[in-house]
């Protein structure tokens, strides 16, 4: 959906740039694609290091905006705690991003900057030393609390709950061994939870157990649910299935599952649904991701360690598909730490440095 920018001056459009995020950004650039006056939302990447080429920012920058349906001007904003004391800094990225825009033919509202000092347009000429005050901005709205890493920490988990849940996995082994004939992974026995039974069976309609957690409350989750999420996470079949059903819907799932079973029996994976992984195809349906997001933290949080790669991962991809880059790295770069090759959470890490985002990501 766009956002109708009705802004009297340069000042209250700043002031306005973290409401289209939702956050106030720490050294940024962020740029607001325009169609006929309205914007379009809000991207921002990390400013890059001083050694890197602006004209090579500029045209990774210009390639994006030039994948936004409608777009046919931007307006750019520099943020940074740099002083502003011998002149606006970002100039050089500002420069470049005119050239590239000019090159493939989009307008170029404006480019300011919002330094640690003062504040300006690269295109005022008439700017005073040192920029304008920063109160300036703060008369129009006042600032947004927190900053593109808010809210990336998972939720805080009790020691007794992670202990509990370690004893819902194991349980969930066993139970497993009983049922499937999957022996646990430490070798041993010991009784049989009968809700680890429960749990196991669960398994046995994987999409069904998907589409329902969707409608479980994270924040009063039992030590096995959490479990037997974990457990499917940990796995890149069970966890692959997932993540398209939650970007598509229950028969998705059904579908995912079925060609995950014709793969291993030497069959090639459908391309469509490979799509959905690189984040291509049709636009999911925010809320679930939203809810997807919410309930994996969740069980990252109260999953013993040796076992929340998984969980970190998934919760990566969830991250990154909403368009959440900066979450997604933290994420990925959490699951590595405990295991340093997995699968996805190097695909994601991948995905963020080169600043890759899901097509979807580009459509109203």
């Amino acid at each position: 959906m766009s956002t109708i920018v009705t802004a009297a001056d340069s000042a209250h459009f700043l002031a306005l740039v973290p409401r289209l995020l939702g956050f106030t950004p720490t050294e940024s650039l962020v740029v607001v694609p325009m169609s006929g006056g309205r914007s379009l939302g809000a991207l921002r990447i990390d400013l890059p290091p001083s050694d890197t080429s602006a004209d090579a920012v500029a045209s990774t920058v210009i390639g994006m905006l030039c994948r936004v349906s409608g777009a046919d001007g931007f307006a750019g904003v520099v943020f940074t705690e740099a002083s502003a004391g011998r002149g606006l800094p970002g100039a050089d990225l500002a420069l470049a991003l005119e050239r590239s825009a000019d090159a493939c033919g989009l307008e170029v509202v404006d480019i300011l900057t919002v330094a640690g000092t003062g504040w300006g347009s690269h295109f005022d000429e008439r700017m005073p030393p040192g920029g304008r005050p920063l109160v300036e901005l703060e008369r129009h709205l006042p600032p947004l609390e927190g900053d593109q890493h808010e809210g990336a920490a998972l939720p805080s988990a009790e020691p007794a709950a992670t202990a509990s849940v370690e004893v819902a996995l194991r349980s969930l082994e066993s139970a497993l061994a009983v049922l499937c004939g999957i022996p646990a992974v430490d070798g041993t026995s010991e009784r049989i939870d009968p809700a680890a039974l429960e749990a196991g069976c669960a398994l046995d309609d994987l999409p069904g157990l998907y589409e329902g957690c969707l409608d479980w409350d994270p924040a009063s989750l039992d030590p096995m649910r959490t479990a037997v999420l974990a457990w499917c996470l940990a796995r890149p079949s069970l966890r692959d299935v997932a993540l398209v059903q939650w970007a598509t819907d229950r028969r998705g799932g059904d579908t995912a599952l079925d060609a995950q079973r014709r793969w291993e029996d030497g069959e090639d994976y459908p391309a469509d649904l490979a799509s959905v992984m690189w984040g291509e195809g049709e636009q999911p349906d925010p809320s679930r991701l939203e809810a997807a997001l919410t309930l994996v933290r969740r069980v990252a949080s109260r999953t013993p360690e040796a076992h929340r790669a998984g969980s970190l991962a998934t919760a990566a991809w969830l991250a990154w598909s909403l368009g959440r880059s900066t979450h997604a790295d933290r994420y990925a770069a959490e699951a590595l730490q405990i295991e340093p090759e997995h699968g996805l959470a190097e695909i994601v890490r991948s995905f963020v440095a080169h600043a890759h985002l899901p097509d979807w990501a580009f459509r109203r």
